[in-house]
């Protein structure tokens, strides 16, 4: 064992003569116990916020969207959809059109979303988001509307003392005569309601494709986009490139990351700032190693001489209360990594906090926030024992 670190361990596991100097280790030390606990707990609370809040996405994206490059729609001719049929590892795929229109219900307009899918969209997610009601019957004029929508107009599921209308405007060009010659109108029947998340629930209905095409006056190859389904284990990278074969690159071909970026990025932003503002935090908690270390140094003045008498150089000693540092650090991040992992644990199994009665508050255990604990304190813990142990100098020792 190197001298320096024995030192060290002497050190920080005797009690020094002056209780003040026990008393300031003891709080350095809880204060990094404290500081890592508290960031091993809150980045993965975030984290299982993270996940909660991807899941409800998840089961509504496809695993792959083919959209149009430029324009709002793209052409779906019959060879095409044979050859996407034929293509190995397409278990599925839906044909969708999607256009802003306005719903009205008793003089009330909202401007919603509508999604017309065909009959191939997933069984499996329908029953997902489906909370109420039963899902639309093909060739006729129902919905499935959000939760948001029926609060903000104020209908029910069949709802036979509503009326309510779609409306899309008609394409083409010139003036007008009237407002009821520029929109194309349906009456429908609203059979269920979905949630997915909040801005899906406020803002979207969906129908049958054939509703979506009349309204908006599409004809049988045109469509907004065409959802792709794959199998486990085909790899994304080469169903891309068969698919743009069969549209001859004139479409893009999102997965369910890109098709949702913009909430990614909010989470992402959100997950950076969270770890800065506890790590700042960890920081100030580590001041106190350099005040602890620094009024070690100053406690064990005399012994510092005698050892620098005998032979010990500068650089050593400085060693010693590097390594002093390092040791505190270790063994409180150690420890409060401990009691956050038991924490989370607890979390988990036992639903410690709760969002609502029903509903736990979402931690997720994961290694790599384990990875970045570590890598925090262990970084700013050297930083702290280095700015202290430089504390040492030869004109000290000489005094």
């Amino acid at each position: 064992m190197k001298f320096p670190l024995y030192i060290a361990q002497r050190y920080l596991f005797s009690k020094s003569n002056n209780n003040a100097i026990n008393f300031i280790t003891l709080i350095a030390g809880f204060g990094i116990i404290v500081g890592t606990a508290a960031l091993f707990i809150v980045l993965s609370g975030f984290s299982g916020l993270k996940n909660f809040s991807l899941e409800f996405t998840s089961f509504s994206d496809p695993d792959l969207k083919i959209v149009p490059n430029t324009t709002k729609t793209i052409r779906f001719t019959t060879a095409q959809k044979k050859a996407l049929t034929a293509l190995n590892g397409v278990t599925s795929f839906t044909e969708v059109v999607e256009e802003r229109i306005l719903m009205n219900c008793d003089n009330k307009h909202l401007a919603v979303t509508l999604k017309g899918v065909d009959a191939n969209y997933p069984q499996a997610t329908i029953d997902s988001i489906l909370v109420y009601g039963q899902w639309f019957e093909p060739n006729t004029p129902q919905i499935v509307a959000g939760w948001g929508v029926t609060n903000e107009l104020g209908f029910g599921v069949f709802d036979v003392a509503k009326v309510l209308k779609l409306y899309a405007p008609k394409p083409g060009t010139g003036q007008q005569s009237s407002v009821k010659g520029a929109f194309r109108s349906m009456k429908v029947a609203n059979a269920g309601i979905f949630q997915i998340n909040e801005t899906l629930n406020n803002s979207q209905v969906f129908t049958s494709i054939e509703n979506a095409k009349y309204l908006l006056n599409y004809d049988a190859e045109t469509l907004s986009a065409i959802d792709i389904y794959l199998e486990p284990s085909v790899d994304e990278d080469t169903a891309r490139t068969a698919l743009q074969s069969i549209f001859e690159n004139n479409v893009t071909i999102k997965n369910r990351l890109q098709l949702n970026d913009a909430l990614y990025k909010m989470l992402n932003t959100e997950h950076v700032a969270v770890y800065l503002i506890f790590t700042l935090i960890l920081i100030i908690a580590l001041f106190n190693i350099i005040g602890s270390i620094i009024m070690m140094i100053l406690d064990k003045k005399k012994n510092l001489k005698t050892l620098y008498n005998l032979g010990a150089t500068v650089k050593e000693l400085r060693r010693i209360f590097y390594y002093q540092g390092i040791l505190m650090t270790v063994i409180g991040g150690g420890i409060g990594l401990g009691i956050g992992m038991v924490v989370i644990w607890l979390q988990q199994k036992l639903s410690l906090v709760m969002i609502t009665p029903s509903l736990a508050y979402p931690v997720d255990f994961q290694f790599i926030n384990i990875g970045i604990v570590l890598a925090t304190i262990l970084t700013l813990g050297i930083l702290a024992s280095r700015i202290a142990s430089q504390r040492i100098a030869k004109t000290q020792l000489n005094d």
